[in-house]
C-alpha cells in the first residue's frame, strides 16, 4: 500500500512538473512567434522595396540600350559629314619601330569617299614609300570593338578560302558553297562555323545587366500561415521529445 501511494505521489509530481514545463514551452513559442511576426513584417517591406528597385533598374537598362543604339547611330552619321579635312588620330606618338597613327580624312563628297574606299578594297590597299596603306571607314570605338571580335573568324575563313565581307555596323556576310549567310553577332558566327566543321573557338554571349538583375531577384518567403502549418506538423513530435527529457525512472518497489 505504501508503494502504491509513493507511485501516485510520483505521478502527481510528474504531471505537475510536466504542466509547468508545457506552460514554459508555450510561453517561449508565443514570444518566438511574436518576434517572427515582427521580422516577417520587416522582410516583406524590404522585399517590396527591392522588387520596386529591380523594376526601376530594368526599365532604366532598357532605356540605356535604346540610348546607346541612338548614340552609336548619331556618332556614325556625324563621321560621314562632307567636310574636307584630314588630321592624325588622337593619342600619344608611337615609338619609332611601331606603325604610325591613323590619318582621319573627311571628304567633301560622300561619293568620292565611297569610290576611293571601293578601289582601295579591290586592290587590298596600296603602298607608299615602301609602306602598306589600308583604307576603311572611320567607325565609333564601340563598333570597332565589335568588328574586331570577328578577327579569328575572318582568319579561319581566309585559311579555308571562303569569301566574306564585314557589313555595317558589325555584321559578317559569308559566301558558302551552299549559299550566303549573314551573322549578326560573333556568338552566332562562331557557333555556326563550328557546326559546319570549322575549327574556331565558340564564344558565348555574356549575361546582360538585365539578366543579372533577374538572377538576383528575391523570392518571397512563406507567410505566417505556411510557418504555422509547418509548426503544427511537427508540434506533436516536438512535445513528445521534450516530455521524454522530464520523465523520471520508475521507482523500485521496496522488499518486504
Amino acid at each position: 500500500m505504501a508503494d502504491l501511494e509513493l507511485i501516485l505521489k510520483e505521478l502527481r509530481g510528474f504531471r505537475q512538473e510536466n504542466k509547468e514545463q508545457l506552460e514554459a514551452i508555450k510561453e517561449e513559442i508565443l514570444k518566438a512567434n511574436t518576434r517572427l511576426d515582427e521580422a516577417e513584417g520587416r522582410i516583406e517591406k524590404a522585399e517590396e522595396r527591392i522588387q520596386n528597385t529591380e523594376e526601376v533598374i530594368t526599365e532604366m537598362l532598357k532605356l540605356h540600350v535604346k540610348l546607346e543604339d541612338k548614340l552609336m547611330d548619331l556618332e556614325s552619321r556625324s563621321r560621314r559629314e562632307n567636310i574636307e579635312r584630314a588630321h592624325r588620330s588622337l593619342g600619344p606618338r608611337p615609338p619609332e619601330d611601331a606603325p604610325p597613327r591613323s590619318i582621319i580624312v573627311k571628304f567633301l563628297s560622300f561619293k568620292t569617299k565611297e569610290t576611293l574606299l571601293r578601289k582601295a578594297w579591290q586592290r587590298k590597299g596600296f603602298a607608299w614609300q615602301g609602306n602598306q596603306i589600308n583604307l576603311d571607314h572611320d567607325y565609333p570605338p564601340l563598333i570597332l570593338k565589335k568588328r574586331r571580335e570577328y578577327s579569328e573568324v575572318r582568319k579561319v575563313l581566309k585559311e579555308n578560302q571562303v569569301q566574306f565581307q564585314t557589313l555595317f555596323p558589325a555584321r559578317l556576310r559569308v559566301r558558302y558553297k551552299d549559299g550566303t549567310k549573314i551573322y549578326e553577332t560573333i556568338e552566332e558566327a562562331t557557333e555556326d562555323l563550328t557546326d559546319r566543321g570549322y575549327t574556331v573557338k565558340i564564344i558565348r554571349p555574356p549575361d546582360s545587366l538585365m539578366e543579372q538583375v533577374r538572377r538576383l531577384t528575391w523570392r518571397r518567403a512563406g507567410g505566417r500561415r505556411a510557418r504555422e502549418s509547418a509548426f503544427k506538423a511537427g508540434s506533436a513530435t516536438s512535445y513528445k521529445e521534450k516530455l521524454r527529457a522530464f520523465r523520471r525512472p520508475s521507482p523500485t518497489p521496496s522488499a518486504k
